[in-house]
């Protein structure tokens, strides 16, 4: 079954713990789409060419800037073990608003008969690295709001955070609404990331009221992303240089 294109407006926030601590809280816009249907959105919203607010495929799945779209997404799902082709593909995101995108992180959503069945977070960073981890529980078994699923940490995400600990994600996929948690543990140190927000079908007057609200679209991503670093610099928090990104684009 073909998803109507959705907007989520929501909020993300950040909350590190340890010696220094520090948090924000922001709103998104995120829209959910079914990126293997044909262009079914409202008139300012497009698929693979500039709108006020767009999704290409190129933007996901694999490199940054080089992406495969949903094949890659799917190739990932079948070499590890989900080769029903039957199985929804969703992917939850940041548009691109009049052509600039940046995204630190998106989610490929796979559903089996709409049940949440493997997730691949892809995360990118303002260093030009980008790494996925797909989040499943044994024999792809349904995620619900109770799971918590554990990887390792492999790419450095901010110069504030050792690519040491791991990840728990918790995902809550609703039909009229979506929250996101995760959590980097490192000893006693850490960050909880969240993202949350209403489900409700994409309209072009919502689009115009995002680019509105939060204007400059990516452009305004990575300003808040350097002013969030400056901060924490102040505080005193160690930089720590780029290592070399993981040769593996799936953890």
């Amino acid at each position: 079954m073909t998803l109507v294109p959705e907007h989520i407006a929501g909020v993300t926030t950040h909350t590190r713990r340890g010696a220094i601590q520090h948090g924000f809280r922001y709103g998104v816009d995120f829209v959910l789409i079914d990126p293997e249907a044909r262009d079914t959105g409202p008139c300012l919203f497009s698929r693979n060419r500039f709108n006020l607010a767009s999704v290409y495929d190129i933007d996901h799945g694999g490199r940054l800037k080089a992406g495969g779209g949903s094949k890659w997404a799917r190739d990932v799902l079948a070499e590890h073990g989900l080769t029903d082709r039957q199985v929804q593909l969703l992917l939850l995101t940041q548009p691109r608003f009049a052509g600039y995108v940046f995204n630190p992180v998106s989610f490929w959503l796979a559903l089996d008969d709409n049940a949440l069945v493997a997730v691949i977070a892809e995360v990118s960073t303002p260093f030009g690295d980008r790494h996925s981890y797909l989040c499943r529980l044994p024999g792809f078994a349904p995620i619900t709001k109770d799971s918590r699923i554990r990887t390792p940490k492999s790419l450095h995400v901010s110069p504030f955070q050792a690519v040491s600990g791991g990840y728990e994600f918790n995902f809550d996929i609703r039909t009229d609404r979506i929250a996101i948690h995760i959590l980097h543990r490192n000893g006693a140190e850490g960050v909880v990331a969240t993202l949350a927000g209403p489900r409700r079908r994409m309209t072009s007057t919502g689009l115009i009221m995002a680019a509105l609200r939060r204007p400059l679209g990516a452009v305004r991503t990575i300003m808040l992303i350097y002013w969030q670093a400056l901060r924490l610099k102040l505080k005193g928090s160690r930089y720590r240089t780029r290592p070399t990104p993981p040769k593996t684009e799936v953890t």
